[in-house]
């Protein structure tokens, strides 16, 4: 684990633990006048959000129908930037933004103690619930029935995003069918990349990282992951994550995998430089992470096959009012707008942030979309698909905490060669368990 890793998770758990903020150090953009009214009585609101939700023309859009509203859009950087500030600013009281983006991976916590988010159910969004699967509506519900706190983002359908100039190189077929007829299982997936390998002509791994397997191997196979039902760490016991562990780390001592930490800029490297041919790909992956990290330059040489395993989602998030916020109508209008079929499309567009309204799914404007920088893979089509039969994973109030300060780590360390898979796997298990108890 990373010292910056480890200073996150301490700093976390301590403002969990505590309910204190750090003080003005934790401060955001949003401050002491709350960014909260312009000139002529134009109420300003803040958004706060992580990676890339591709909202810079549904804002746009949104402030043209509502004039009387600015909306500073605040990106945080990645999920693990944000969320221990967010933790803090919500403890606070102040510091939040009037719209704030909330994880799968973290919601069931908030949904636990639901004090510091708006009931989004008084604002009207009673209306809104046919709009989205049952599932996604029901995730941000707290078990009474009696408050919303966020509503649904996008869903994080799955694929195999991979680099056709590699594959040629290789002599393996480039075609995105004929991919995904060699890839129809995992075990196809790694026995074409052990052909990969053996061609000795790439000098770039297979896979990124060990740790990609993770999620969406978990996702296809289990209805739990780190917590069963009743939010009780199952960690050690649930069958798949071990399996899973097993099957990455075998890869990386098989050569296939590149090492990289997930994440950081070691991985930004990788993919400007060509360290890799393979990437599990949930939606929001595509035209938000893989192209820019990617760059203009690999424009053309990625394309999409199905996921090994058939279908699947990885990750989707939502939006939440903060209570704190002084202006929850116009904050629960702009929630409400970005979430709405016109929101969820032109995220799609711009970021590849999956719908997950019902009728932004069964749009043309996503069914049909095309990406450009993947080869004109049918995106719509590919990711449209692979949450057709999909069944909801229940994820525990410290789901995220466990995967990226703990899990992930420790697993990249075996990767890496300096723990044995034996003695990371046990570490991780207890510092899993000494953080859930």
């Amino acid at each position: 684990m990373s010292v910056m890793r480890r200073r996150l998770r301490i700093a976390a758990a301590a403002v969990l633990a505590t309910g204190l903020a750090l003080g003005s150090a934790g401060c955001s953009k949003k401050n002491d006048d709350e960014g909260s009214t312009g000139e002529g009585g134009q109420v300003k609101l803040v958004l706060q959000t992580f990676q890339n939700f591709g909202y810079d023309q549904a804002i746009k859009d949104f402030e043209a129908a509502h004039p009387n509203i600015k909306v500073e859009h605040q990106k945080m950087g990645e999920l693990r930037d944000f969320q221990p500030k967010l933790v803090q600013w919500l403890a606070a009281g102040s510091g939040a933004g009037d719209v704030v983006g909330l994880e799968e991976g973290v919601l069931f916590g908030y949904v636990q103690n639901p004090d510091k988010f708006a009931n989004l159910l008084d604002l009207g969004a009673g209306e809104l619930k046919a709009n989205f699967p049952e599932w996604k509506w029901n995730n941000a519900l707290t078990p009474d029935g009696k408050k919303l706190i966020a509503l649904g983002t996008d869903v994080g359908g799955l694929a195999m995003c991979y680099r056709k100039d590699l594959f040629q190189q290789a002599g393996l077929p480039t075609d995105r069918d004929e991919v995904s007829k060699r890839i129809s299982t995992w075990q196809d997936y790694i026995a074409l990349g052990k052909e990969f390998k053996a061609s000795g002509k790439v000098k770039a791994a297979w896979l990124d990282s060990a740790t990609s397997l993770m999620q969406p191997y978990v996702m296809q196979n289990s209805e739990t992951f780190f917590f069963d039902k009743d939010n009780k760490f199952i960690g050690d016991t649930n069958p798949v994550i071990k399996q899973t562990w097993d099957m990455g780390l075998q890869m990386a001592k098989d050569g296939l995998t590149a090492k990289t930490q997930r994440w950081s800029a070691d991985w930004d490297g990788a993919f400007k430089n060509s360290a890799f041919a393979t990437l599990p790909c949930p939606s929001w992956m595509t035209e938000g992470v893989i192209a820019p990290k990617s760059g203009p330059a690999n424009s053309g040489k990625w394309d999409i096959a199905k996921i090994p395993g058939g279908g699947g989602n990885w990750g989707g998030s939502y939006l939440a009012v903060p209570a704190q916020t002084k202006h929850p109508k116009e904050a629960y209008e702009l929630a409400k707008y970005l979430t709405s079929k016109e929101g969820h499309l032109a995220a799609f567009k711009e970021a590849g942030a999956m719908p997950s309204d019902i009728a932004g799914l069964e749009d043309p404007a996503f069914k049909d979309k095309t990406s450009e920088y993947f080869s004109g893979a049918p995106t719509g089509k590919i990711f449209g698909e692979s949450v057709k039969n999909m069944k909801p994973v229940f994820l525990g109030a410290k789901h995220q905490q466990v995967w990226e300060t703990i899990f992930e780590p420790q697993m990249q360390a075996a990767e890496r060669g300096r723990l044995s898979s034996d003695a990371a796997w046990k570490k991780a298990v207890d510092e899993a368990k000494k953080a859930t108890s």
